[in-house]
């Protein structure tokens, strides 16, 4: 079996394909720094040996670094089994305050990056007839709330693109899902001013999107949602 996770060096990505590949499966990542990609794979020979890494550079803003990316992996693999587009940038702001270009940035990351990917590779799960892709959402996809911003709707018309997805898919064995995460702790929060244990670990999505693969092809988890036990950050 096999995943790919785009922006898989860190955070949820990684947690991700570190849930992934102890359970057995190889692993397919891109981020944009070498170096980021270089020290995964030092990691994985001793922490994962049984498992396959491959890893590739790119920008997922440009179409043809999305392209090149999936051909490098469907040259090396039969088939994908799983799809976690979680590349994405967050950057808040209001809406009549953020600079200009700020709206393109963002679609352009958080939607058209996964937009591209699920595209090219959806033709190798539609012929195997089965598959699974996640959607690296947010609460943001759910509720606007103040300084969402650009951001807010980039991840707002990546819900539109699962729920689309998920209703042209479901009978052609494929399953979608999104992820909603409430704050979830990486290094970016690092001297905020409350404890690390006020959000989530990024192991806790990764357990979560293990679940729902997990269930039988005839169940599909369509959302999840996790936040803090204490709620969303005021």
């Amino acid at each position: 079996m096999n995943i790919v996770v785009s922006g898989a060096t860190k955070g949820i990505g990684r947690a991700i394909a570190d849930e992934f590949a102890a359970r057995g499966f190889d692993v397919a990542v891109c981020a944009r720094r070498e170096a980021d990609l270089q020290e995964m794979q030092e990691v994985y020979a001793h922490k994962f040996p049984g498992c396959r890494l491959l890893v590739h550079p790119a920008d997922l803003q440009k179409k043809e670094d999305a392209q090149a990316f999936a051909h490098t992996v469907l040259d090396q693999w039969e088939h994908v089994d799983v799809l976690v587009n979680n590349a994405g940038l967050f950057l808040p702001g209001a809406i009549h305050e953020e600079p200009d270009g700020r709206l393109e940035e963002m679609v352009q990351v958080n939607l058209f990056s996964a937009y591209y990917l699920t595209r090219a590779f959806l033709p190798a799960m539609l012929q195997q007839g089965r598959g699974h892709i996640f959607n690296m959402c947010s609460i943001a996809s759910l509720n606007a709330y103040p300084n969402g911003g650009s951001y807010s709707i980039s991840k707002f018309a990546l819900q539109g693109f699962s729920k689309n997805l998920r209703e042209e898919l479901k009978d052609k064995g494929i399953r979608v899902t999104s992820i909603h995460p409430g704050a979830t702790w990486s290094a970016s929060w690092a001297g905020a001013p409350f404890p690390e244990d006020r959000l989530m670990q990024a192991g806790d999505i990764a357990i979560a999107v293990w679940s729902a693969w997990s269930m039988s092809p005839a169940a599909v988890v369509e959302d999840i949602i996790v936040r803090p036990q204490l709620g969303d950050l005021p």
